[in-house]
């Protein structure tokens, strides 16, 4: 561990153009659940995998169910950035990491001060009456009287983050395309790399140094110049700026 960071330390001294990649566990290590895992308590509690609850034909047709998963399991609103999120915003502060591209929806690197973050599945933090469009924000969804938050015009509000059956955001994909493509360092931290299409952004990275942080394997290892199998915290935490 301590020979692999050191190695890292050295690739991020030499890289000018840094690129993070990342998923859940970066949040798991601020308290936030991996929503598609299915253990005893989702069984107990939800008549229907992550998964089902989470997708488009689901938040039409169960629109309730989808609020009462949805207000207990995702709306994480008092966590707080974990040292990971701190040093990425820290690198990218000095100029050294010109994006942090996530398929988390909780809006902790903006917490811990990143500005260019590619939010590829959206944020619990925008949300819109599908009837008029009005915008709130996070905290009125979690406070919101009724099993669903309903709009001043009575219309149904829906969260801002991209369900199952549903395409991701073109804008936010060409975005994230060009700094990945364009990046010197990539590392890719807490995430398998099994969704898609976001995962198929990595095919994208050409530059030197291919870092993979994740404690369970990925289809990256065995292409990745660094393979680090630990916390994601304690790993970026240690590094210099």
């Amino acid at each position: 561990m301590e020979d692999s960071v050191k190695r890292l330390q050295e690739m991020v001294d030499e890289s000018r153009r840094i690129v993070f990649f990342g998923g859940a566990g970066v949040s798991t290590e601020s308290g936030i659940p991996d929503f598609r895992s299915v253990d005893g308590l989702y069984h107990q509690k939800y008549d229907f995998p992550p998964e089902t609850i989470l997708s488009h034909t689901f938040f039409v047709r169960n629109t309730r169910e989808f609020y009462r998963f949805y207000r207990d399991k995702m709306l994480c609103l008092d966590v707080e950035p974990n040292a990971a999120h701190r040093k990425l915003a820290e690198l990218e502060k000095k100029g050294r990491l010109t994006a942090v591209v996530t398929q988390n929806i909780d809006g902790l690197h903006q917490k811990a001060g990143s500005t260019n973050v590619l939010e590829l599945h959206g944020s619990v933090h925008r949300n819109y009456c599908q009837k008029c469009g009005k915008s709130y924000d996070a905290q009125y969804m979690k406070d919101a009287p009724g099993e669903v938050p309903l709009c001043s015009c009575k219309g149904v509000i829906k969260p801002d983050v991209v369900l199952y059956e549903e395409g991701l955001d073109q804008q936010t994909m060409q975005a994230a395309v060009y700094h990945i493509s364009h990046a010197d360092m990539l590392i890719i931290g807490g995430t398998s790399l099994a969704v898609y299409p976001a995962a198929g952004l990595i095919d994208y990275f050409e530059g030197k140094y291919l870092v993979v942080i994740n404690k369970s394997p990925t289809p990256r290892d065995k292409f990745a110049d660094l393979l680090i199998a630990d916390s994601i915290g304690e790993v970026l935490g240690g590094i210099r700026v």
